[in-house]
């Protein structure tokens, strides 16, 4: 593949963040897209997550603003707030090296009143979520008049959750001139259709359609529904995972799980559409971060999560839609690592198991439970996520908290994990044994020469 030195259209700002973050060889849809999209034309690329994808569109659209110019001249649709946040963390990245560019996230979760307040000052890109968008253009806060481009993220997912009609609202308000860039997993007629009434003449890309499961090894337990949290506890109890991904079809099933297995000794979190923001957000933060080794989620709320070392996936039972096994498994055995697919079957589901083996290509066996491990409790997370009440906006840095940390805190380096800074607050991943030292050490220290409070999450 070729490299992104290689690439002479890509401006020097964005040449030396790519080479910041490590990225040298193209994926196959940053080659393919990336050099059509700076020629400014219309594309629609089939490519899942993990494919490098926003990569792809972000280096496009960054590369063809002004950001001297104080409108709105990129907006980013994505059909969940996990993947608008996702899209937005990458971007910024991204466009480290370009002075003056505000990036912006706009989804639901968030009182409206900050966001319209935070339009005041348009940003040069927008990430959003459908609903929230229109609510913000609705009220007239939201200008896309100056829009250049146009990114459709996971544009099958948005028919699917029921936003065709919202999306056309949407580029209702952009202007004719714009550049439509549509990436989905899959290519069915609603987004034929969509691409002939929004695109002029796209090219367009075709990598692997989906992620290859050569490193992915894939077990199917038969189970009465009764029992499905004692078999999930039992395959837990018996992989002792470093973390892992359970999947359930609802989010009823998600909380009775977590309750379930709190109960016995594993403190899982929940991730479902019903919570607030932070909560969302902090809940992703420990599980990245390696605070939490059992994150239990729906697939629509685990749409956009991009956790690199995953070693195990568990279907808590089978997905209704084929190709949402297809997402969960892809999630594990990523990045040349191994991986393991776990999923619970009940008798009912068969039919599902069939669609499933279908789409594969392949029959897969369904075996009986394996015999009760003799472990009955799983070690408890190598870290604890430390909250500072500080962020950006604070001015705020990775290399502020690292010096307080390893300086007043007395933490060895090698005691930190990963940092996440975000607007207002900061997360930190300490080693969990230094956590209740590090706190009192901190009572009444300063970081970067201001006081924040510093507490367990």
């Amino acid at each position: 593949m070729p490299t992104f030195s290689e690439l002479s259209t890509l401006p020097a700002a964005l040449q030396q963040a790519t080479a910041a973050l490590g990225y040298q060889e193209m994926t196959a849809i940053q080659s393919a897209a990336l050099p059509v999209m700076l020629e400014r034309r219309d594309v629609i690329a089939q490519a899942l997550t993990g494919s490098g994808k926003t990569a792809a569109f972000g280096l496009a659209l960054l590369a063809l603003l002004d950001a001297q110019s104080p409108r709105l001249q990129s907006l980013v649709l994505c059909p969940t707030r996990e993947l608008a946040e996702q899209v937005c963390k990458e971007l910024r990245a991204l466009a480290r090296f370009i002075p003056n560019l505000k990036i912006l996230s706009l989804c639901g979760g968030v009182p409206v009143g900050v966001q319209i307040n935070s339009l005041v000052h348009e940003p040069q890109v927008v990430v959003g979520t459908p609903g929230r968008l229109i609510d913000l253009l609705d009220k007239n806060a939201l200008k896309l008049d100056a829009l250049q481009s146009v990114v459709l993220d996971e544009a099958d997912r948005m028919l699917d959750m029921g936003f065709l009609e919202q999306v056309t609202h949407i580029l209702g308000f952009t202007p004719d001139s714009r550049l439509t860039w549509l990436f989905s997993a899959t290519y069915p007629p609603e987004i034929r259709s969509l691409s002939q009434r929004f695109q002029r003449e796209p090219h367009t890309v075709t990598v692997e359609s989906r992620h290859s499961t050569d490193s992915i090894t894939q077990h199917f337990y038969s189970v009465e529904p009764s029992e499905r949290s004692e078999a999930a506890l039992a395959l837990l109890l018996q992989q002792q995972p470093s973390s892992c991904l359970v999947f359930c079809n609802t989010r009823n099933d998600v909380r009775d799980l977590c309750d379930f297995l709190w109960k016995r000794g594993i403190p899982a979190l929940a991730l479902h559409g019903e919570l607030e923001q932070r909560d969302r957000d902090e809940t992703l933060l420990q599980f990245a971060n390696g605070s939490c080794r059992v994150l239990v989620a729906t697939d629509v709320a685990a749409r956009g999560l991009d956790i690199k070392a995953l070693p195990l996936v568990l279907a808590y039972e089978l997905p209704n839609d084929p190709d949402n096994h297809t997402h969960r498994i892809g999630r594990t055995g990523r990045a040349g690592e191994s991986g393991m697919a776990l999923t619970l079957v009940a008798s009912a589901e068969k039919p599902r198991l069939q669609r499933i083996e279908s789409l594969a290509g392949c029959q897969y066996r369904i075996s009986p439970l394996p015999p009760r491990s003799s472990n009955t409790s799983m070690p408890k997370p190598a870290f604890t996520t430390v909250v500072i009440d500080g962020g950006r906006q604070d001015k705020l840095r990775p290399g502020d908290i690292v010096g307080a940390f390893t300086g007043d805190g007395g933490l060895t380096a090698d005691q930190l994990g990963k940092i996440d800074v975000l607007a207002t607050r900061a997360y930190v991943a300490v080693q969990s044994a230094a956590v209740p030292a590090l706190l009192q050490k901190l009572k009444g220290s300063k970081i970067k020469g201001r006081s924040f409070r510093v507490r367990k999450l």
